[in-house]
This record gives C-alpha cells, structure tokens and sequence, in this order.
C-alpha cells in the first residue's frame, strides 16, 4: 500500500452559492475561507475543521435525483463525521433537516444520518462509537 492521503475537499456545483454556504455554516459550521466569481457566478471554499468544500454557482443545472442514480455514473453521497449526538440531532430539528432511509441507521462500528444539502446532494453524517474509526 502507498502512502497514506487524505481526503482534501469535495467540489460542488450548488443552485445557490448564498444558501448553500448558509446552510452548510448552520448545519456542520464550515466558514467561508474564500471566494470569487468565476464567470460571473459566485464560488467559494469552505472550511470546518480539516474538511473542506469549494462550491460554485450553476444554478442552469438540474438538481441531482434518485431517478438518475440508475441511469449514470454519479457520487451518490458524501460523508461528514461528526463527534456530538445530541448537537447534532438538536441541529436537524433547529433547521428542520428532514433524514432518509429510516435514519439515524446503526451500522456495526457507527450511526448514520442520511440528509439532503438544499441544492439535493445527499450527505452521510457518521457518528462513530467512543468517535473512533474501526472495522472488523
């Protein structure tokens, strides 16, 4: 195996710039650590802790849907990790974030939310147990 890595953003195209950055401050405190215009459309970075974002304006593209998750090749979620339960959860009712697939679902090592962001990216927000990262 090769050196480690990690993970340094995920780019975004998002219907609005304004709201998205809103959101994901409200939702996961990311900041916006820079921006610009690019083609006369907003983009920014964002920044929360070690993970980041860089999301652009495209507000001309359709959102993404589960009916094209069978038809093409996409990212189907994300994932971000959380380390309090009870902010988080006391988060998705300050915001009235609605959760899919029955969430939060127990997973052997971990507890996740399945959420949508407001352009319909879909995000797994991960709680691992004693917020460690373990398999097996």
């Amino acid at each position: 195996m090769g050196a480690k890595i990690s993970l340094d953003h995920l780019n975004l195209t998002v219907k609005d710039f304004d709201e998205s950055a809103t959101w994901y401050g409200a939702a996961f405190g990311f900041e916006i650590v820079e921006q610009g215009s690019y083609e006369g459309l907003p983009w920014g970075v964002l920044q929360s802790g070690d993970s980041m974002l860089c999301i652009y304006e495209s507000p001309s593209l359709g959102s993404p849907s589960d009916d094209e998750t069978r038809r093409f090749h996409k990212i189907y979620h994300f994932g971000l990790r959380i380390h309090d339960r009870d902010r988080w959860e006391a988060t998705l009712g300050e915001l009235d974030i609605r959760t899919y697939y029955d969430s939060p679902v127990r997973h052997p090592h971990s507890t996740s939310w399945y959420v949508k962001d407001p352009t319909g990216h879909m995000i797994e927000v991960a709680l691992w147990d004693d917020d460690v990262v373990r398999f097996g």
